[in-house]
């Protein structure tokens, strides 16, 4: 019997067990279509186990079918919500409630991998978001954009031959596709390095990044620095406020 970690996004859900040591075991990512789970989604879930967390993004009624289905396999059900202070990372918000809670795990999962150090926490799936927290876990507000991929999206919704997927990053393109893919991938680079500009003015240090979420090992590494991608930092996030008094 164990606990299993729940991160429902909007177009993801990823779940894992959480380990002894209070880290994420292995994730495994199931892809929807934003109203209901696919058939097989829960192929790696044991019949029963003892507690879930969950945070959710996604659509109430999606979220409504998962809590639904966890009700029917486990004894306890805890739902991850975002607070002004937990352990050392106090939130800049006045309304923390207003911040998403994906964000604030993510935060979590940053200052456990990076105690002690100031951290651009880069967030990259429908919406690209970026909050930096100092070396003493004040967090000192964020930044949030279309991804790369709404950007595309967007674009083809409204001129439909411009394509939606494919296409390299390169410094300047000699072809639609790659221009396309160079200038929201370069507008999503920008946005980053702009944030760590203005966080070194700050801060008077340059802070490491951590990028996070289902689009950001799509993005160029074109800046350079301290700079980590840790795909499951939401679930490492959650596995510490599962395991933490706060």
């Amino acid at each position: 019997m164990t606990t299993w970690l729940f991160d429902l996004g909007n177009t993801r859900l990823k779940y894992a067990p959480l380990r002894d040591d209070g880290a994420p075991g292995e994730v495994f990512a199931i892809a929807h279509g934003g109203a209901t789970l696919p058939d097989g989604w829960d192929a790696a879930l044991p019949a029963r186990f003892e507690a879930a967390a969950l945070t959710s993004v996604g659509a109430p009624a999606l979220r409504v079918a998962l809590l639904d289905a966890l009700t029917a396999r486990c004894g306890r059900i805890s739902i991850a919500r975002t607070v002004s202070r937990f352990g050392d990372l106090h939130i800049a918000y006045p309304q923390p409630e207003t911040l998403g809670a994906d964000r604030f795990l993510a935060m979590l999962g940053a200052r456990a991998r990076r105690p002690q150090t100031a951290v651009l926490v880069v967030g990259v799936g429908t919406a690209i978001t970026l909050d930096l927290i100092d070396a003493h876990g004040a967090h000192r507000g964020g930044r949030i954009a279309p991804s790369p991929a709404l950007m595309r999206e967007a674009l083809h919704a409204r001129a439909a031959q411009l394509p939606e997927h494919g296409g390299a990053y390169v410094a300047f393109a000699d072809n639609t596709v790659d221009a396309l893919r160079s200038g929201c991938d370069g507008a999503a680079l920008a946005l980053i390095e702009q944030a760590l500009r203005d966080a070194e003015i700050l801060l008077g240090a340059r802070p490491a990044t951590i990028l996070h979420g289902g689009g950001a090992g799509a993005l160029p590494d074109a800046a350079a620095g301290d700079r980590d991608h840790v795909p499951g930092l939401v679930l490492e996030g959650l596995g510490v406020w599962a395991t933490m008094p706060g």
